[in-house]
């Protein structure tokens, strides 16, 4: 089967997350929220990093604002939006792998290298959040998996319980995408990990390969239009 745009968006957001957390001292760089978490434990277990995860969060809202005005901007300019913030992220990504190999690995968590590797990544996150929820709302979340979990347990409960013939095609047409979804950001996930394992820092070469495919993929289909 042909991976779509969002499963490609949901690999890179499952390889980003692990192996920022494991290069950079906890810091969640996709599923921001689970810093507050991690930021608890800094504090309390006294571990680097805390510095970066209480960034994390309003960095992320920042450049989510950005990217939302920066795509109406294109928009009336009626240049191609989805592409132009792909590449942006594409560019965040190499900016990131740059950091990490030239800085990395980190002792701490704390330096400005380490703060400013994690920022960069958290960037490129926010606009892969901001773009799917924009450009491609219909689609599963690519960062966060505990909706989509949910949601598919909730149909296998469904399939199992019995429904009307047009529910079920709907049902199962649903589980297809959410599963490659959840599926996409856990080999992400299992790949970052390996590759972190034998690669060490060198593994942040990977994101800006794969957000590279993900605009090709994007520009190679007849009907995309500007956003």
């Amino acid at each position: 089967m042909k991976p779509s745009l969002p499963t490609l968006l949901s690999i890179n957001g499952g390889y980003v997350d692990t192996a920022g957390f494991l290069a950079l001292h906890g810091l969640f760089t996709a599923h921001v929220t689970g810093n507050f978490v991690t930021f608890g434990a800094s504090m309390v277990l006294g571990t680097s990093g805390a510095i970066a995860k209480l960034l994390a969060l309003p960095v992320f809202c920042i450049v989510v604002i950005l990217a939302h005005l920066l795509g109406g901007d294109l928009s009336r300019r009626k240049l191609p939006v989805l592409r132009i913030i792909l590449t942006l992220k594409f560019l965040l990504l190499v900016l990131a792998a740059i950091f990490a190999i030239s800085f990395g690995p980190f002792a701490s968590g704390d330096g400005w290298q380490a703060i400013l590797t994690g920022m960069t990544l958290v960037s490129a996150m926010a606009i892969q959040n901001a773009l799917h929820r924009i450009h491609l709302a219909s689609a599963p979340p690519t960062t966060l998996m505990r909706g989509t979990t949910t949601q598919i347990m909730i149909d296998i409960a469904d399939l199992l319980l019995g429904t009307a013939p047009e529910a079920k095609a709907t049902i199962k047409a649903r589980l297809g995408r959410m599963g490659a979804a959840v599926g996409g950001f856990a080999c992400g996930c299992a790949a970052a990990a390996l590759l972190f394992m034998f690669a060490g820092v060198e593994c942040f070469l990977v994101p800006p390969v794969m957000a590279l495919v993900g605009i090709l993929f994007h520009a190679s289909k007849p009907q995309a239009k500007p956003a």
